[in-house]
Order: C-alpha cells, then structure tokens, then sequence
C-alpha cells in the first residue's frame, strides 16, 4: 500500500481540525511512518518521488510543442528559459489518485524533504494538483513522533527563492548535455553523456592519471638504528632514523620531483653504495643524546557527519561505495533511525546535544564530559545551517544495540551513532617526545639521528572513535610509540644499523572517499549529488574500479581533451565552482534566474554563451582528439578510441586491443610492443581448403584469435565463411592447417539418437565443448572429444541424469573468511558468467578490476551487500487470463501531457529536481 490512513491518534498527536488533512512525502515508506505519529483525520500518501521532469526523450514531447525549435532541449531559450514540463507515463496513475485525495482533503500538506530539491518536488505537486483548499509546506529533520507534531504546528509557504535556484539548476544541467553531449557523439562515439558536474569529476580522475604517466620514479637509501636503552628502561629497544650527515638533511621521497630529480641540492642524496658504506662505518660508534624535547599532545574531537564525510568515512572503514552509503543511510532515515542524511551542516541541535552528553555521561562518566557543550560551524561554503548534522534521530539516542538493526544498516548505524557521541566527549591529551641523537662514523662523517614517540595518558572521546585514513601508510590518532626514559648525554650503543633502499612513488588514483574530498574542497557541485555522479562516471564507462581506486578509461582521455580544448570554460574547475556561488545567490534571492541562465547560455561581452561554443565545430579534428602517444614521440606508437573499444597502432600501422582492465599509466612502450607482437586485423595465411579451395587465415579478434574462411570476391552477401576459435592448447604462433581444418569442420556431427532420431552434434561454445540433440546440451570434458567422441559414448552422457549447470559443483576457488553481515563462511567459485564470491545464499560476480588472486574478504563482504542491497532480479511473469470482477480496473490512459503555469502574480513554470533515487523507487 503506497500510502496510509491513521485510524486512531497517536500519544500526543496534533488535534486535527473538522474534515480531512492530505499530507504527501516522496516515498511510501516516509508515508506509512508519518502516517503512524499522526493519526486520524490525516491522509499520508506518496508521489513516489518527482512527479514531473523536462521530457526525457522525442515520445516524451506533447503534439503541440514538436517541430518547435526549442522541443528537443525541453527549454524556450528565446522566451525566459520557460521549461517544458511533462508527467512520465509511469507517474499519470499516481498523479490521478493525488487528485482524487484531495478533492476529500481540507487542507493539503506538502512534507517533502527540505532541501532545494524537496522544495522544487512540492512546488511542482502544488501545480500539478492546482489545489482549492489551504496549502502547506511541512518540513522536519528526522523522522520521530515529536519532530513530525512539530512539523505540522510550524508549517510555512513554499520557498520561491530556492525552487527557483533548483529550477536554474536542472535548466543548467539539461542545456549543458543537451548542447555538448551531440558534439562528442559527432567528435569522439556515439551514446556519450557529457554533465555539468560530471565532466569536471571526470577530468579530475583524468589529470591524476596523466600525473601518473609522467611521473619518473627515483631511488634512495636511508638508514635505521636500532638503539639499547638499557636495562630496566622500557621499550629497552627502540628504534631511531638518520636524519643528516654533516648538518645536510637526508633526503627522502618528498625531496623528489615527479620528474625524478632533487628538488634542492642542500640534500644529502644516498644511493646504495653511499648507504651501506655508512652503515657498515656506523656499527661500532657511539650514539649519544643531544636533546630531548617533549611537549603536550591534544586533539580535539571530529565534527558529526554531514554527507561528504560519512560517505568517506564508510568507505575507508565499512569498504561501501558512496552509492551503497547513501541508499542504507536512506533506510535509516525512513525507518526513523536518523535525521536527514543530505545536508552539508555539522551543527547539532539542543535536543540533540543534551542527548549525547546524557549518553557520554551513561556510557563513559562524567570525566569524559566537557563543561560545556561543544558548538560546531561548517567550514562548507554556503552551508546550510538551519539544517542539521547527521545524527542518531530523536531526543535519547538509541545505542546500536537497542535498534534492533542488522547488517550494512546496524553498521552505519553505529558509525554515525559512535561520531556523534564523540563529537561531546573531552580533547584526547598525552605527551610527544622527540629525540636527536649524534653519532660520528668510522670514516668521519657526523650523523644525527631522531626519535619520536607519543603517550596519550587520557583519551577522550577516542574511547568512542577513531577517524580512518585514506593512506594506510598514515597514522590514526589512537597510535602510540613509547620512547624510553633517557637523559641528555646518555650513550646507546646500537644492536643494528641497516640501510634500506626505497622508491618514489606516483601520487595515488582517487578512490571515491577522495574523489569526493577533493570535489568538496574545490567547492564543486552539492554534497548531495556526489554519490550520483560517481555512480553515472562509472556505469558510463568513463571510470572504472581497480581494487578501491578510480582509473579512467581512454573513453575519458579523448572526452576530457576535447572538452579542454574547445569548451574551455565548461570544464574549468574555478568556473565550476562558482557557479554554485551563483545558485546560492538566486536561493538568497539576490539573483534572477532568468539571467543567470541567460548568460550561461548566451553570454556577454565578457563571457562566451554555450550557444556559440557548439555552433561551429568544424575545427575539432576527431581523430586528433582520439589519439594519444605511447611513451616518447619517436617510438611511433599510439593508442587510439575506437568504436569498439580502445587499440595500439604501431608505426607500421599493425593494430592490437587495449585490454579493458589495462590502466592507461600501465601502457608502456615495452607494454604496447607486446600486445602488437599478436596484432588484431593482422592475417596470417595458412593454407587452401581441399575440398573448397578457399584460402584460409588466422588472426587475433576482438574475443580472441580465430581462423577463417576467405570468400572470393563477388560471393553473395547471404553467404557465410566457415569460422572457429583456437582450442586453449592452441596459439597464433603455431597454428597450422590442420588446426584449423579440424576447427572449420565444429560442429562435428556425432550421429543420431535411435530412439528419437536427433542429430547429435560436437561443437565448442562459449562456456566450453558441448554435445547437442535438439535442445538437450551436455557438457565435454576436453576440447579433444569433440573430434573423436563416438556415438555410444555420447549416447552414454545422454543416459546420464542431467547435472544442473551443465557440470557437477567444482570446488571453491579461494576461501576468504565469514561474512560480517551473514556470519556465513564466504568463497569465491567459478561460475556460468565469470568468477564469483558467495555466503551460499547470496551471490555476486566479481567486477573487472578484481581478481580471484587478490580479492579481500572486505571487497567481497562490498559485493555482497551491494547485491543484497539491488535485492532479487525480477523476472516477468505470464499473464494469466483476466477474470472478470467487480473491482474497478485502472488503465493507464495515453494523455497529452499540457504545460501548465503557477498560480500567482509572476508567470512561473514548475521547477524539476535532480532524480533521488530513493524516493523514485516504485512500489
């Protein structure tokens, strides 16, 4: 049931007035909690999310706008950027039962989510429904009996100012693809996308990469002591790193530049030689402490989460992508588990202050407790304050315990739960100890050395949680190095000296905890778009996963050159940024949106429109920008985007395919010149049929290498040559004629069944070789038998029962662990499609960019949860016949959808809100 009706009031619900009161929210299941806290005389129902959108596609258009200049973009550009709204099919049914509520309703009350989004979502049901009974805007944080009586005692107007800013916004957006996404379907492939925020995001991930391949690694030594403090000093052991020789610093990785070179020569550079040597003269000396520094450690409590730091706070400790974070946190704000999870605020409320220190006080006593309540202020640009941080919902917070939660749910339960509590607990407070230590070595140099350490002796609110890191390398801030107690003068002798040798290293990919970071810090787009756009960057193929780090496709390469070269601006990232500032001007009311549109798409005299940028593109050379150099430019090696995919051309035009996990930062020249020793589209010639005289090629394809009938030209178009992949023992390098003679001659006819008379047939399928007898398959056990299987031994696999999948269960693969969710043991199998891991109840394939080699338990428990969270995949059922009833039939009636206009003094059209997932879900 999409919406519910109290039938008796809740403990201390609102009196409702004589008559009925409509209340619609996006989702059903926002409706069936609200429905409970309100009681009767109220009509909770959803619009299952938006209700209307600019049309989607040519079917989409109504009658009387087609052929009109401007209906393709859904946009009259030439008068006020007046948008084209349009009901989709799928929302006309629900928009009717809206309608046929409130003509019972007194009052209606439009609860959508209070954001710019929520707020375009009501208007646009205002003038959709076009109501003639009093209208209310009713608006709440999180979803608990006294927020929502709250919420209907404070009920406002409609917000014009923000409805207009996320009209500007959608308008923005769909000129933007609307106008660009054409050109790099004429420039680079067809079916691309190109968005405002997603292209920078893309680009992003692209400059990362081009780092990565101009990055030039260097070497260098360093060397550690191991010193004895003495007896009876605790740790006795403890160990110490050479720092400068002869009062020059010792360089280390940061010291180096991408290229490979020092950055400044007032460093003591250490090869191998260099190093050794100085340990080996260093083994005998005496290591004497010059000083000893010790000072004070605090560190003050992290800010509750807003949406940007719980998506990346979840990905480092809970493996979720920021799609997965985003629908879980979505439940349990629907369920009443937490306030609204978009928001870019970290402030915390009264209630909800005095709730986590009474909790701090429960849990942890009053030492841990501040006198004063901690107050925090977003560092965001234009954050919305009047919103809330993340939180546990209500006025006592539930402990993770007392939920009744489980799995993904109970663990993002409890990370929002433990941070919140911890943002009121008292600073950690400690101790760090630094040590510089002198040694001279046999051969005269003077070393220092240094040591450090850190004690925390109270640990504050890091008795409740710890903040991960992106780097595992870096330390968290529970870590503690204990340096023994020692004494200026004091002589350590040194158990061991070792040198070691290191390498820089290129600056890592994006994983999307930094992708969205660094996104936040530039002050691009909302928080709360960024987890759509990740997962539009990837399932467009721009952006693909290799463990936990985005890689770009070479698709990004050619996208992101050619929008650099001649959409300059579009993908400029301070250009980028400040637009949102202008968007937040239009939601203050300083701006128009009319303007702001019109220079973005016109321009002025300081600013090139988007109109004129994709009208004459007759200088963007297509292949230019599809085609990148292969290591330095006299090797004569390219990679090109082709239609099919990217491929390497050599200078002899030989082509090779880019395998699709290959990173870009991984194709070498040495790389490059391997995939061309076996070049697609190079043919090898083998022989002449007997029995045909036709000539007969191997070569290297798209899904492997293949031999192949050559037909004479003029062969009409109906005929078919003879093909068939290499068996696994076979290669190109050694194929011969008879190899492929015996490959032409699949499938291979066994002989007849002579009970049903069936041709029995060899052949070898994608899943491997095969008999077949009319629609009975079974599976070969070697390549071989399909050459010399007899009839009776294949009549033999017939008499056998069926075995389900084609072939008995193998053994598992890899064993990984127990599954955090399940508590089942978790193994990867190989399957129909591919390798996958399982709980024995749930499955999921293994994306490209993982292995069965280096696949984790955490990327499999990832897996795991993200197919749990898809649910089932539904198949169609058969229809069976209608019975006639008395029940009413409801038909989804094919109705022109009209534009309509807003009521009011300005002429105004209903504004459209980027797509929530959550609440567009369909019952």
């Amino acid at each position: 049931m999409a919406g519910a009706t109290g039938t008796k009031s809740a403990a201390g619900a609102p009196a409702a007035a004589a008559g009925r009161r409509l209340v619609i929210v996006e989702s059903p299941k926002k409706a069936r909690m609200i429905a409970g806290f309100l009681g009767s005389g109220y009509v909770v129902e959803s619009s299952f999310g938006h209700i209307r959108d600019l049309p989607k596609g040519a079917d989409e258009i109504p009658a009387k706008y087609k052929g009109l200049p401007w209906a393709r973009l859904g946009v009259n550009i030439d008068d006020h950027f007046d948008p084209l709204y349009v009901v989709p099919a799928d929302k006309k049914a629900q928009i009717r039962k809206l309608k046929d509520l409130l003509k019972d309703a007194d009052e209606l009350y439009l609860a959508t989510d209070e954001d710019r989004e929520g707020e375009a979502i009501a208007w646009h049901l205002l003038d959709e429904l076009k109501p003639k009974v009093p209208v209310k805007r009713m608006v709440f944080h999180e979803i608990t009996p006294k927020a929502i009586q709250d919420a209907v005692g404070s009920a406002r107007q409609i917000n014009d100012a923000l409805v207009d800013a996320q009209e500007a916004r959608r308008i923005l957006d769909r000129l933007y693809g609307y106008e660009v996404s054409p050109v790099l379907w004429k420039k680079v492939m067809p079916k691309l996308s190109a968005g405002r925020v997603q292209s920078v995001a893309i680009r992003m991930v692209v400059d990362r990469e081009r780092e990565r391949i101009a990055f030039r690694s260097a070497s260098y030594w360093d060397l550690d002591a191991t010193l004895d403090a003495g007896e009876g000093k605790t740790p006795r052991l403890f160990p110490s790193r050479l720092v400068s020789v002869d009062s020059r610093r010792v360089a280390q990785g940061r010291d180096f530049a991408p290229t490979g070179e020092l950055k400044s020569q007032n460093t003591v550079h250490l090869d191998e030689p260099t190093a050794t040597a100085l340990a080996a003269a260093l083994a005998e000396s005496r290591f004497t402490v010059r000083s000893i520094e010790s000072k004070p450690y605090t560190r003050k409590p992290y800010a509750p989460f807003r949406t940007t730091t719980l998506q990346q706070e979840a990905g480092r400790k809970l493996g979720m992508s920021a799609s997965q974070t985003m629908q879980i946190a979505q439940r349990l704000y629907e369920n009443g588990n937490i306030t609204y999870m978009r928001t870019d605020s970290v402030t915390l409320s009264d209630t909800a202050i005095t709730a986590a220190r009474a909790q701090v006080r429960e849990l942890y006593g009053a030492s841990y407790l501040p006198d004063k309540p901690r107050v925090y202020t977003s560092k965001v640009k234009n954050a919305q304050e009047a919103h809330e941080a993340i939180r546990p919902a209500g006025e006592v917070f539930q402990t993770p315990a007392q939920t009744g939660l489980s799995g993904p749910e109970y663990r993002l339960y409890e990370l929002i739960w433990m941070r919140t509590i911890a943002s009121q607990m008292k600073d950690a407070a400690g101790n760090s100890v630094s040590i510089k230590i002198d040694a001279t070595a046999s051969t005269g140099e003077n070393c220092e050395f240094t040591s450090s350490g850190r004690v925390i002796t109270f640990h504050g609110f890091l008795k409740a949680y710890v903040e991960g890191a992106d780097d595992p390398s870096h330390e968290t801030d529970d870590r503690e190095t204990q340096i023994p107690d020692v004494a200026e003068g004091d002589v350590l002798p040194a158990t061991e000296v070792l040198a070691s040798g290191h390498e820089t290293k290129p600056p890592s990919r994006f994983t999307e905890a930094t992708l969205i970071a660094q996104l936040e810090e530039r002050e691009i787009g909302r928080p709360s778009t960024y987890a759509s756009i990740l997962g539009t960057i990837q399932a467009r193929g721009y952006v693909y996963k290799k463990g936990n780090a985005l890689v770009p496709a070479w698709l990004a390469f050619a996208v992101v050159r050619l929008l650099e070269q001649h959409f300059t601006r579009l993908v400029d990232y301070a250009f980028t940024a400040s637009m949102e500032d202008v968007l937040d001007d239009v939601a203050a009311g300083n701006l128009q949106r009319e303007g702001v549109l019109g220079r973005f798409y016109f321009g002025d005299d300081d600013l090139e429109g988007l109109q004129s940028m994709v009208s004459d593109l007759g200088d963007i050379d297509a292949r230019e920008m599809s085609t990148f150099g292969v290591g330095p430019p006299d090797s004569g090696i390219v990679v090109r985007v082709g239609r099919y995919g990217p491929y390497v051309e050599g200078p002899d035009e030989t082509r090779a395919n880019v395998p699709e996990d290959l990173p870009p930062d991984e194709l070498t020249v040495d790389k490059a010149k391997e995939l061309l020793s076996q070049p697609s589209g190079v043919e090898v010639e083998l022989g002449t049929t007997p029995d045909t005289g036709l000539k007969v090629i191997a070569k290297a394809g798209r899904y492997g290498p293949y031999v192949t009938e050559v037909l004479p030209e003029g062969a009409p178009k109906s005929a078919k040559p003879r093909t068939g992949s290499l068996l696994k023992s076979m290669s190109l390098d050694t194929v011969t004629l008879d190899d492929a003679l015996k490959l032409l001659s699949l499938p291979r006819v066994v002989g007849k069944d002579p009970e049903s008379g069936d041709e029995i047939t060899a052949q070898n399928g994608r899943y491997g070789p095969y008999l077949k007898k009319g629609t009975d398959s079974r599976s070969l056990q070697s390549e071989e038998q399909m050459f010399d299987i007899t009839l009776d031994e294949a009549l033999k696999i017939y008499a056998e029962p069926k075995q389900r999948g084609r072939r008995a269960a193998a053994p598992p693969l890899k064993e990984l662990g127990e599954d955090p969710e399940s508590g089942k043991p978790v193994v990867v199998k190989e399957g129909r499609f591919g390798p996958y891991v399982t709980d024995g109840e749930t499955n999921a394939t293994l994306r490209k960019d993982d292995s069965v080699d280096t696949i984790s338990l955490l990327r499999a428990a990832e897996l795991l949860a993200d197919k749990r969270a898809r649910g089932p995949v539904k198949k169609t059922a058969k229809k069976a016949p209608a019975k006639k009833t008395a029940a009413k039939k409801t038909t989804a009636k094919k109705a022109t959808a009209k534009k309509t206009a807003a009521t009011g003094a300005t002429k105004k059209t209903a504004a459209k809100k980027t797509t929530k997932k959550a609440a567009a879900k369909k019952s």
